[in-house]
């Protein structure tokens, strides 16, 4: 149990590190993901006002018919442009990414560029 704790005050602590470092405001906000073994969700939040503009995850009703299984980089390829899609709907364009504890490798790095393809500049 105290090997669980230890791992989960690492990844909180990597978590603190980048997000130090981003801020999302009204014309650029954060693009953060949240990626479990299971499911991948992304999001582009607006931190001045706490609100969330867009979002889109491979556990969603819609998106989940079309993805068969959520834990591969197929389906972080489709939830990166249905970000970019959903982001664009609300206005916006450029955003920062936010990975949080994630390396920028496999499923995180494909979301990224299905993003990137998709319109979003980061």
């Amino acid at each position: 149990m105290e090997h669980q704790k230890a791992l989960g005050k690492q990844r909180q602590r990597r978590t603190f590190r980048v997000r130090k470092r981003l801020k999302g405001d009204a014309e650029r906000p954060r693009l953060t993901i949240c990626r479990t073994l299971r499911n991948i969700t992304a999001q582009v939040i607006d931190d001045t006002i706490g609100k969330t503009l867009a979002s889109a995850s491979t556990a969603d009703k819609e998106l989940a018919k079309a993805i068969k299984y959520g834990g591969n980089k197929a389906a972080a390829e489709a939830i990166g442009k249905a970000i970019a899609e959903r982001a664009a709907k609300a206005g916006v364009t450029k955003v920062r990414f936010d990975r949080g504890a994630c390396k920028f490798h496999g499923r995180v790095a494909a979301l990224a560029e299905a993003a990137r393809a998709g319109g979003l500049e980061f």
